[in-house]
């Protein structure tokens, strides 16, 4: 394999990222964490799986960036997530500290690496990443729209009972409580969701779409999710590893695209080899866009709080 990912963060999402990206093949990957021993170990406990599973990725497991040298995509999964008693700014500084951190040692050994984001809060933390890697604003792009646009195609198949693979959604904006389905863009097996559920329940998928991660981290009680993350940033690092120009709902960086400028925000994009290769302007009605400019500017509210940070 002559192709590398760079994971950064060993965690649970960072871990299951790995695996997946191992399992289909698709490159070598260096794993990195400020944890001394949990990289190390989790590469080891992968390449051990690798004679099972029938996979020849090559897994390196380290403390230090050397290891990520040449690498195509750097995964961000680095950060902390927010515990009882901390605010939001508290979040967001020490979040803003360790990718600021992670994301200038991971472009001294990976100059040519697209950036895939994927620490929260994750529309906050692109910028950071932009700013802190001096890339180009195409090759940083974050992971949040196919991940909110897989919960919602799955509670619809759940309700209808029908193949997952038959179910496509869309789902723009932040990542957040002001995310916008985009309902009447949903269909299954071709057929308009809208003439399948009535308005009350579709109502209801939706609700509980923006509540997802909340919904299992409540599950969970001491975790959040990792195995949909992981999945979502493995499908961009795809499409970039093979320069498939596949259309993806993720944050990127807007100038001018749906009225919004200088922030980063779902919208669907054509992911290549460059990283996001074309921002695709949807047709979208009079609310669809109000509900994605409010959205954004939540966004937009989210960096400045970060920003004015001390």
């Amino acid at each position: 394999m002559h192709k590398k990912v760079t994971v950064v963060g060993a965690g649970n999402v960072g871990a299951t990222a790995a695996q997946r990206l191992a399992e289909k093949g698709l490159c070598d990957i260096a794993l990195v964490d400020i944890l001394e021993g949990v990289p190390q170990g989790k590469a080891f406990d992968l390449m051990e799986a690798a004679p099972i599973e029938g996979y020849d990725a090559r897994i390196w497991g380290g403390n230090s960036f050397e290891i990520t040298s040449g690498s195509d995509v750097v995964i961000l999964t680095a950060g902390i997530p927010r515990k009882p008693g901390m605010s939001r700014d508290d979040l967001l500084s020490i979040n803003r500290r360790i990718v600021r951190d992670v994301t200038h040692q991971a472009v001294q050994y990976s100059p040519r690496a697209v950036i895939i984001v994927v620490s929260n809060p994750l529309d906050a933390m692109c910028h950071v990443a932009y700013e802190a890697s001096g890339f180009p604003d195409s090759r940083v792009v974050g992971m949040a729209g196919i991940l909110d646009s897989a919960r919602l195609r799955a509670f619809i198949a759940m309700e209808l009972k029908v193949s997952m693979q038959s179910v496509q959604a869309l789902v723009l904006g932040g990542h957040g409580d002001t995310m916008v389905p985009l309902i009447h863009h949903a269909t299954v097996g071709g057929i308009p969701v809208t003439e399948l559920l009535p308005p009350g329940k579709i109502d209801a998928l939706i609700e509980r779409t923006r509540h997802g991660g909340q919904e299992i981290v409540e599950l969970l009680r001491t975790g959040s999710a990792y195995y949909a993350p992981a999945s979502a940033a493995v499908e961009m690092a795809e499409a970039i590893l093979n320069d498939r120009k596949k259309i993806l709902p993720c944050a990127a960086y807007l100038q001018g695209e749906y009225g919004i400028r200088d922030l980063f925000v779902g919208v669907p994009v054509v992911l290549g080899s460059g990283g996001v290769e074309e921002i695709v302007e949807m047709d979208l009605t009079d609310a669809e866009i109000s509900a994605l400019q409010k959205s954004a500017a939540a966004v937009r509210e989210l960096v400045e709080a970060m920003q004015n940070l001390s």
